[in-house]
């Protein structure tokens, strides 16, 4: 997508300097592709603690594989 902006030269070079792009669209994609990034990581951090895991996942699954096994019975009986 092409966009007309207005940005600071020196910020430019600098920003092409320090991500080693070769082009300022090359840098300017690099940039908005780590601010991108860093917010979804800040969003993944705001649940820490806020997200419930069910800790008896061994139990679950003792169930799950006795469900199987008494439908695989069930089958084998018709």
């Amino acid at each position: 997508m092409r966009t007309t902006l207005s940005l600071d030269p020196g910020l430019i070079k600098e920003l092409m300097s320090l991500t080693g792009a070769k082009t300022k669209t090359e840098a300017i994609h690099l940039a908005v592709s780590e601010l991108v990034r860093r917010k979804k990581l800040e969003g993944l951090k705001a649940l820490s603690g806020k997200v419930r895991l069910a800790d008896n996942w061994r139990e679950l699954e003792e169930l799950e594989l006795k469900a199987q096994a008494t439908e695989r019975h069930a089958r084998g009986r018709r």
